[in-house]
């Protein structure tokens, strides 16, 4: 089948930025006299936006003020690091360059802060993405509907046009409450076997996939 948006998730699909994110986290940690945070756990906190991967990074017994200053600095000192070891995934700029080509218009939805995700989008995907939103107030983050639905009300288009592309838990979740197909990428930050138990049934190794999959 034919779609006429895509829908892209940024951490893990679009975008490897797991080593900014582990930096600033253990920079904000260590500011604030809390005990540092390896790769493998900072990995396994992302997905559901900076309030809840910070929350998942303080101990448990952390006082709410210290949580806060946490986040605070953390924002502070990724809004400058966001982009320091983060890169594209191969292949992923080429198939929204060629989906664009074909008609499709394309997307960002993602948890992360909207600061975050416009300066991500602007430094590495410059003219490529029709419209990106990223967590804000106001707005229920994923896998509630209603940031893809704001996408697609944007881009003038139903939901029966639209195709979700990520890779996680957090993503299927989210297409399936946004009543959309979703595409299952295993290069991201979950393991193929863990999005296959997680209900995944349309998984791509590579992105020249996900352009079939689209374009027909």
């Amino acid at each position: 089948m034919n779609y006429k948006v895509a829908v892209f998730d940024m951490d893990g699909t679009i975008l490897n930025t797991i080593d900014d994110l582990h930096t600033s986290v253990n920079f904000a940690l260590e500011k604030n006299g809390l005990p540092l945070r390896t790769l493998k756990e900072v990995l396994s906190f992302v997905g559901n936006g900076i309030p809840t991967l910070i929350e998942r990074a303080v101990q448990k017994d952390t006082d709410e003020g210290t949580r806060s200053r946490v986040y605070e600095d953390f924002t502070v000192y990724y809004k400058d690091h966001c982009h320091d070891k983060t890169c594209v995934y191969g292949g992923i700029a080429s198939l929204i360059e060629s989906l664009r080509a074909a008609g499709v218009k394309t997307a960002v939805v993602s948890n992360k802060d909207d600061y975050a995700v416009k300066s991500l989008v602007d430094e590495y995907f410059s003219g490529l993405f029709d419209f990106s939103l990223g967590r804000r107030d106001g707005v229920r983050k994923k896998p509630a509907p209603d940031m893809v639905e704001e996408a697609l009300s944007a881009l003038g288009f139903d939901k029966s046009d639209a195709v979700y592309i990520g890779d996680s838990e957090v993503d299927l979740m989210t297409a399936k409450n946004s009543g959309l197909p979703c595409i299952a990428v295993t290069w991201g930050f979950k393991t193929k076997e863990f999005l296959i138990k997680s209900g995944a049934k349309v998984l791509v190794d590579d992105p020249k996939e996900i352009y079939s999959l689209i374009v027909g």
